[in-house]
């Protein structure tokens, strides 16, 4: 453990000299911005969004400036008092986009779709912020085969948004033209060469590069429309924009992702803690696990008020941090100040929609894919057994299924067509009702064990007396 503090040049209650932690704070901030204000970029091209982008955009740097100051200075049970960065989360991407989907199949204009959405995330973020208080009792239900299926699902069921936007995007009439292709894929193999870097620096950088240099590409082939909307110059908060609206339909994915989110959340924050050498035990590290999901539920409260997509910790700042060496809190407070200062110029949101489609999907594809394979990854360091891959079996076959083959809901009642038809609830779904009522083994085992025990000790005591 020695070894690991020496590797600290600023522990977590340490304060860096002003410059050093300025520093610092923009190597999170490169780490974080193009995860941050993709989601906006996706569910605005994909709902046709156009004129509310700069303002989306604009209110996901500024959520997430506040977040990361809530969740680093704590206030009360609020806040993990962590170095993590909040930002806007691509697990409810997929949830979001059907509940948008279904005001705009209706006709509903940009105002009734954005009014569903944050309806709906609002209501949502109740079901974390609840969640933060027996969080720990959690773990023999959303088990790490659960959070697996879900994950990989929603990394799965993102990628076609990917690919439809390397081929020019939903709607336009020249989808799969020569031209789109070979800039989503300068974009592509940008990211790639950077990530095979042994330079960290760069590496952590290397979605920002892929996206200018493919910018720059598309600008050549005369595919950059630089035509910047008119936009006010200061973006000021405005609390329910939009309206409010709720649906039944709309609701139960976003409430599934919160609870899957609320379990990653305290993975990321346990890996935080480790590399800030913090404990990872005891009540300590209890207390800072409940209080940082309830600040994740707060602060996805706050996007929604003020017309932000979801928060989430982001779990790549964790590598900054061994990067820098610097785990200071205080730093979080630069970080927070400087995404509260950019998010109230929605001149950023306006160049930031000028990007190309297909620039944007050779990123999101990578993105996407990373979700996907995290998901796999965590199934992968389960110990599966039987009955777990029969889980998987079943919640991946149903969950891809509904989508590949969308009739099979086509006798549902108009309810349970929406819920059902989004393949991470019946993943998600699936795997929580298999998990609670096919019996473990492994459980059985573990009490026929117990049992055994207690058996002998009373055999033990009655021969004593």
């Amino acid at each position: 453990m020695e070894g690991n503090k020496n590797d600290l040049l600023y522990g977590l209650h340490d304060r860096p000299e002003p410059l050093k932690a300025l520093f610092a704070a923009f190597q999170h901030i490169l780490a974080s911005f193009v995860g941050i204000t993709t989601p906006a970029l996706i569910i605005g091209g994909v709902l046709g969004l156009g004129s509310e982008l700069p303002y989306l955009i604009s209110m996901a740097l500024f959520v997430s400036g506040v977040g990361t100051f809530l969740q680093a200075r704590r206030f009360g049970p609020v806040g993990s008092g962590l170095l993590c960065v909040q930002g806007t989360s691509f697990a409810f991407l997929s949830a979001v986009l059907a509940a948008g989907f279904i005001v705009k199949n209706r006709g509903g204009s940009p105002e009734d779709i954005l009014a569903m959405i944050f309806g709906v995330c609002f209501v949502a973020s109740f079901v974390e912020i609840i969640l933060s208080r027996f969080i720990h009792k959690l773990q023999h239900i959303i088990t790490p085969v659960v959070t697996g299926i879900v994950i990989t699902t929603i990394g799965l069921s993102l990628i076609k948004v990917g690919m439809t936007d390397i081929a020019g995007g939903f709607g336009n009439e020249h989808i799969g033209d020569s031209k789109y292709l070979i800039v989503g894929a300068i974009t592509l193999s940008t990211i790639i060469l950077i990530n095979r870097s042994s330079n960290q620096v760069l590496r952590l950088s290397g979605i920002m590069i892929g996206m200018v240099v493919g910018y720059i590409a598309a600008y050549f082939m005369g595919m950059v429309n630089s035509d910047i909307a008119d936009v006010a110059v200061i973006s000021v908060p405005s609390p329910f924009k939009y309206g409010f609206d709720f649906e039944l339909a709309a609701f139960i994915p976003v409430a599934i992702i919160s609870i899957v989110t609320a379990i990653e959340t305290t993975g990321d924050l346990t890996a935080n803690s480790m590399v800030s050498n913090e404990p990872t035990r005891g009540p300590v590290y209890i207390e800072r696990i409940k209080g940082g999901v309830l600040g994740d539920g707060i602060n996805s409260c706050l996007a929604s008020i003020f017309g932000s997509f979801p928060m989430s910790t982001f779990s790549q700042n964790n590598g900054v941090i061994q990067l820098t060496g610097v785990a200071s809190r205080y730093v979080a407070f630069y970080i927070g100040g400087l995404f509260v200062l950019l998010g109230l110029f929605p001149v950023i949101g306006a160049v930031l929609q000028t990007l190309p489609k297909p620039v944007l999907g050779g990123a999101t594809l990578v993105m996407f894919g990373t979700v996907a394979s995290a998901g796999i990854r965590i199934l992968a360091t389960a110990d599966l057994d039987r009955r777990d891959l029969l889980i998987m079996a079943v919640s991946f076959g149903l969950g891809l299924g509904v989508v590949a083959v969308p009739e099979v809901t086509s006798s549902f009642s108009p309810l349970f067509k929406s819920i059902f038809s989004s393949s991470v609830t019946v993943s998600g779904l699936s795997a929580i009702l298999m998990s609670m009522i096919l019996p473990c083994k492994r459980k059985i085992a573990e009490d026929e064990a117990t049992s055994e025990v207690k058996s002998e000790a009373t055999e033990e005591n009655s021969a004593t007396v």
